[in-house]
């Protein structure tokens, strides 16, 4: 039967008692992952360079980007950051070539959250 037999026969005219609800079923859309940016330790590359980093790429006050600067010397690494894949990758590739601008092997890499 065709839509156009059905609303002949289904219509005000040919009502036959039963009416019809329309679903619609909605999609959730899924957030994307997101990705931490991390500030790796060595022992070459001044704490005034990553602070500036820190301020630079990532927004931080001088402050904040101080109290990261310890975290990384003290602990290692710390997270800078998080954000989504594409942001987190470019932040990784800026942090990584101004530090080899600048002759410093300072590492930056990013993990699934």
């Amino acid at each position: 039967m065709s839509l156009q037999q059905v609303l002949m026969t289904n219509g005000p005219e040919g009502d036959d008692g039963d009416s019809g609800v329309a679903v619609q079923t909605r999609t959730r859309t899924k957030r994307p992952p997101l990705y931490k940016v991390l500030l790796l330790n060595d022992d070459y590359t001044p704490m005034e360079f990553v602070v500036h980093i820190l301020e630079r790429f990532f927004g931080m006050t001088h402050a904040e980007a101080f109290e990261i600067m310890l975290t990384v010397h003290k602990k290692g690494l710390a997270v800078v950051g998080v954000f989504s894949h594409e942001i987190a990758e470019t932040k990784v590739t800026q942090v990584m070539d101004f530090a080899r601008r600048h002759q410093h092997p300072l590492q930056c890499t990013m993990e699934k959250e």
